[in-house]
């Protein structure tokens, strides 16, 4: 895909969403599913996503998915509270308020932020987990979000009692009892006027910033970043953690400057990404640029999407690090520095993110479990304490408290970006000059990603392909070394398939939402040999679909 011409420069005023038109159309416009099948309700790898301007998120869905989950919370028998939060996108808010007139209709105790506040993806994680640890009765919450997606975009994903991302059996079973609910016109749908709900005993509110930030000292040392005066800078991008850093930096002594107060639902501030479009991508130098021009000022600069589920860190040295490259880094970090931690855990990584992370963990000795793409992989192992770390090659990563108990099952970009500031004080180098360090060891890895076109037959014959469907025992020049079409690390399903040599590896996996298949590559060569994968990948991948 070409550069768009104003990529990383300020928005302008024909790229903002229009709110009136956007709220209008979520109460306003009804879904037919029968003849707009893209309107169903459709769960991804992070809940339900869509935009009411496209009849795809509106409160007709809203309404259907809320009654699905409280008739599921009962089939797995969740009796006590479901946390709620929302983050600051324009759809979230009225999202938020339907949700409260189903689930109080329904007789379910809702936790509310006590401040009518925005709440994070980690941080209801984490509520959930120390609920059900002390408690008798079992929690489980919702986030009302789109993630990093542009504003026009809505979200809801639902996190069950182990805190983590719903599992495919979850989201399934919700999404059929909401697309029937829809299919039969909301009749079976409870609910209430506003006014009343707002009025019922049912609603609790809770502190969740204090909740949360109380308890970071024991996932961070937060006293070596305060000694070393770790200067950080960081920027929320107007998503739901922006009044948490003030009361981190204050409780925990932290010189840290929020360099961007602003919320507003049309993220008008946003530097436009790659593509002429607004989106809160913290692994994106270009809709990272306010943060960029920044980096001087700071020892560690950080930056976080709406839900601060993913991280962007920037090093003053040398500028935004690559996600891959600091999940290795976070990695190897981690295992020589938490020494409570058991010798035979895990650490996670999806079989698309780089295979630098595979060198480390087999130089460090210590043990690599490979899953699918998603974090519903890592949610049994951080919840038993298992796994020590998980991380996404979109840069999304969670791990461990310090004594090796569960701190959240779903990504929490909080930790990660406190972390590069962990790790600078502790051992004087940022992150980047200790990936630097790992590329010098273990070899320059050159990464990529790109959309080939396709049909939807071919990307049905893609997500159930077997290795005997690849005749070719060469890829770019090196003999073939491993074909996979599940995770080493679980046996799933990986929808798709994955071709390794000594050199290098591609993996191939139809787009759940659009008529293309997503190729993954990394050459441990060059760029050249790079190409020479793509062209290889390709190739392959068509002959074994035909």
């Amino acid at each position: 895909m070409a550069l768009h011409p104003q990529a990383g420069k300020p928005c302008t005023h024909d790229r903002l969403v229009n709110l009136p038109e956007l709220i209008t159309a979520y109460y306003t416009r009804t879904p037919d599913i029968e003849r707009h099948p893209n309107q169903k309700v459709s769960f991804g790898t992070s809940g339900h996503r869509g935009s009411a301007l496209h009849v795809s998120f509106n409160e007709h869905h809203i309404l259907a998915i809320c009654q699905a989950i409280a008739e599921y919370r009962k089939t797995i028998g969740v009796d006590g509270p479901l946390y709620l939060g929302k983050d600051t996108h324009g759809l979230s808010e009225p999202a938020y308020q339907t949700a409260i007139q189903v689930f109080t209709a329904n007789g379910v105790r809702l936790r509310i932020p006590s401040d009518n506040g925005y709440t994070p993806t980690p941080v209801i994680s984490n509520a959930i987990l120390t609920h059900n640890a002390t408690h008798q009765d079992t929690a489980d919450g919702i986030v009302i979000t789109p993630s990093h997606n542009p504003p026009e975009d809505g979200g809801i994903k639902y996190n069950p009692p182990k805190g983590g991302p719903a599992d495919t059996d979850a989201t399934g079973w919700i999404a059929n009892r909401a697309n029937a609910l829809l299919k039969g016109l909301l009749k079976e749908v409870k609910t209430q006027r506003l006014e009343l709900a707002n009025e019922s005993d049912l609603l609790e509110p809770f502190d969740y910033i204090s909740h949360y930030v109380d308890q970071l000292g024991s996932v961070i040392d937060m006293e070596s970043i305060a000694k070393a005066g770790i200067k950080m800078g960081v920027d929320p991008m107007g998503g739901s953690g922006v009044h948490y850093w003030q009361p981190i930096a204050e409780k925990y002594g932290l010189d840290l400057t929020v360099v961007n107060t602003q919320v507003d639902a049309t993220f008008g501030f946003m530097p436009l990404d790659k593509d002429g479009r607004i989106r809160m991508d913290c692994s994106s130098e270009y809709a990272m640029m306010n943060l960029l021009k920044l980096k001087d000022q700071f020892d560690i600069s950080v930056s976080n999407d709406p839900d601060f589920d993913r991280h962007g860190i920037v090093c003053s040295t040398s500028g935004l690090m690559n996600p891959n490259a600091y999940l290795a880094v976070a990695i190897e970090y981690l295992a020589g520095h938490r020494p409570q931690w058991s010798k035979n855990i895990q650490f996670g990584k999806t079989l698309v993110s780089s295979a630098i992370i595979d060198r480390v963990v087999a130089g460090l000795g210590r043990n690599l479990c490979e899953v699918p793409v998603g974090f519903k992989w890592y949610v049994q192992g951080l919840y038993d304490g298992t796994m020590g770390f998980g991380g996404e090659e979109s840069a999304g990563a969670s791990f461990l408290r310090k004594d090796g108990s569960v701190w959240t099952t779903d990504k929490d970009g909080f930790i990660l970006a406190l972390l590069a500031a962990e790790i600078l004080a502790v051992t004087g180098k940022d992150p980047q000059q200790l990936y630097d360090e790992q590329v010098e060891k273990y070899g320059k890895p050159y990464y990529k990603r790109i959309d080939v076109p396709t049909t939807p037959e071919n990307k049905a014959l893609l997500s159930n392909l077997s290795a005997s469907s690849v005749s070719s025992d060469v890829l770019a020049g090196d003999v073939i070394t491993r074909i996979l079409t599940e995770a080493p690390g679980n046996g799933a399903p990986i929808g798709g398939l994955k071709v390794e040599t000594q050199n290098g590896w591609f993996a191939a996996r139809p787009s759940g939402t659009e008529n293309v298949y997503k190729i993954y590559l990394e050459s441990f060569v060059s760029l050249d040999h790079l190409n020479d994968l793509e062209n290889d990948a390709k190739a392959l991948v068509d002959k074994a679909i035909n």
